[in-house]
């Protein structure tokens, strides 16, 4: 079945719940937890037998009969679903199999119960639709395995791949961790103009643009550093941006034309002052993320202790 027939069958499903009186893509839900939460206290809940609420994305389904198993992932975890005939009624049981698919963002109310096989699970006793979605998952990457096309689309590479979503929330936490160490050294948070009228503070080729209202040529900036600069001289001591700045140049795995930089400046500081600063940053970093002094990469081990070695950025001339 092609991709077109199955887009074809899903826009059916979704004109029979608008026939039925579902809104198929409601603006509110009734979740009362996520997936973590459930997992986390589900001795607790389990026990009281407490009537909760799951939202979240249909990843797996599988019939057995007057049985079906499903998967909702939400909230970075995933739960089993599970939905008995006999309770939920001949009717609710079969409007779900006839109009749910993999994909659908859904809502599922139940309480929680173990398995036979000691899986964690919630029996479901009543399901709304969020979101139908109107294409398939990527079956096991089909169609994402070259790498610029996962790249294009991030939205499925981080569905599909749990190890891509990780790295993504990784770095939001540094770049927090980052903020926040520099916060609390008393750096000021600024913001300074991406559309700048000369771009300066590196070496590199502009965006170019046209202001209409005002017919003036304008840059996406190249670098923050030049405005940082003129804030130390209007009085601020200590001040950093993290922003995204603009190269129209070549594109590799370590150069892309729109990317995401940090910048600090303190005045009444040298270099070797702001060496110290940095280790104590990425010391920070390493223990509050990662829970110690060192991280595996590509199996070598990096520790982060300080001192770390001085380099000459350029060799130093022999007299």
């Amino acid at each position: 079945m092609g991709l077109d027939d199955i887009k074809k069958i899903r826009l059916e499903k979704l004109e029979r719940l608008k026939k039925a009186g579902v809104e198929p893509y409601p603006a509110k839900t009734g979740r009362t937890c996520g997936a973590p939460e459930a997992l986390e206290n589900f001795g607790e809940w389990q026990k009281s037998e407490k009537k909760i609420v799951l939202a979240g994305r249909l990843t797996a389904l599988r019939e057995h009969g007057g049985s079906t198993f499903g998967r909702v992932d939400g909230g970075g975890a995933k739960i089993q679903i599970y939905l008995k005939k006999d309770e939920l009624g001949e009717k609710e049981y079969s409007f779900f199999l006839e109009n749910f698919d993999i994909g659908d963002f859904i809502e599922v109310a139940g309480v929680l119960f173990l398995t036979k096989k000691g899986e964690k699970t919630l029996k479901v006793s009543g399901a709304k639709m969020l979101a139908k979605s109107l294409l398939p998952l990527p079956e096991k990457w089909h169609g994402l395995q070259d790498i610029e096309e996962r790249f294009r689309k991030r939205y499925l590479d981080t569905l599909m791949n749990s190890e891509v979503k990780d790295r993504f929330i990784l770095r939001s936490k540094i770049i927090g961790e980052i903020r926040n160490f520099l916060i609390e050294a008393d750096y000021l948070e600024v913001e300074t103009p991406i559309l700048q009228a000369l771009p300066g503070g590196a070496l590199a080729r502009p965006f170019k643009t046209r202001h209409n209202a005002l017919d003036l040529d304008l840059y996406l900036r190249v670098a923050p550093e030049l405005f940082l600069k003129r804030l130390l001289v209007g009085g601020f001591e200590k001040v950093f941006e993290i922003g995204r700045n603009f190269r129209n140049e070549g594109i590799d795995r370590t150069h892309n034309p729109e990317f995401t930089m940090l910048e600090a400046y303190a005045a009444y500081e040298d270099y070797e002052g702001l060496m110290i600063f940095i280790e104590k940053m990425f010391s920070r970093l390493v223990k509050k993320i990662f829970g110690g002094e060192s991280i595996e990469y590509k199996g070598q081990k990096i520790v982060f202790t300080a001192p770390w070695p001085r380099l000459d950025f350029f060799p130093r001339q022999r007299s």
